[in-house]
């Protein structure tokens, strides 16, 4: 119950900067920024849905690991993908790390009914928080944008949830 008041509260502060942003005409955050097995990800917020806590998921048979199974988010199904899993990371997850982890929907506009399962929701970036930034590598998945690295030396990477979601491997889940 504890963690649901802390994700609203959250979800209230976020809502409540980006008015704020808008109203005052600063420049409005590009990104929600997660983590996940350790690793940090900015995804932008035009394809960044609604954010839930952790819910309980209907495994699915003959799936792909990384595909938890199915939740019901505001009474709809909704695929759930372990985003660490995805990008070829092994977590270890806990009743108690799935409990303090959320569920990150994916923007109705990118026409792909899914979450993705992050450890922390890490609050709103944008590109004056970093002071460098490298292209993706050449070996790197399509869906990898800019790495941006912060004051502290941590590396982020930018996630293009539109073209991950139209990725044949994303959308391929049967094991």
């Amino acid at each position: 119950m504890a963690n649901r008041e802390a994700l609203r509260e959250l979800q209230i502060r976020l809502a409540s900067r980006l008015q704020a942003a808008r109203t005052e005409g600063l420049s409005v955050s590009s990104w929600l920024a997660v983590e996940s097995a350790g690793k940090h990800y900015l995804m932008p917020l035009a394809h960044a849905g609604e954010i839930f806590p952790w819910t309980l998921v209907q495994h699915v048979p003959y799936t792909q690991k990384w595909f938890l199974g199915v939740a019901n988010l505001r009474g709809g199904l909704t695929g759930v993908v372990d985003l660490a899993a995805l990008l070829g990371e092994a977590p270890v997850r806990t009743d108690q790390a799935l409990s303090e982890s959320s569920l990150l929907a994916l923007n109705p506009a990118l026409e792909v009914n899914a979450a993705l399962l992050v450890d922390r929701l890490a609050g709103l970036r944008s590109t004056d928080a970093f002071v460098a930034s490298e292209p993706p590598a050449d070996d790197a998945p399509v869906f990898f944008g800019t790495t941006y690295i912060d004051s502290n030396g941590i590396r982020w990477q930018e996630l293009n949830l539109q073209a991950l979601s139209q990725h044949n491997a994303f959308l391929s889940i049967s094991a």
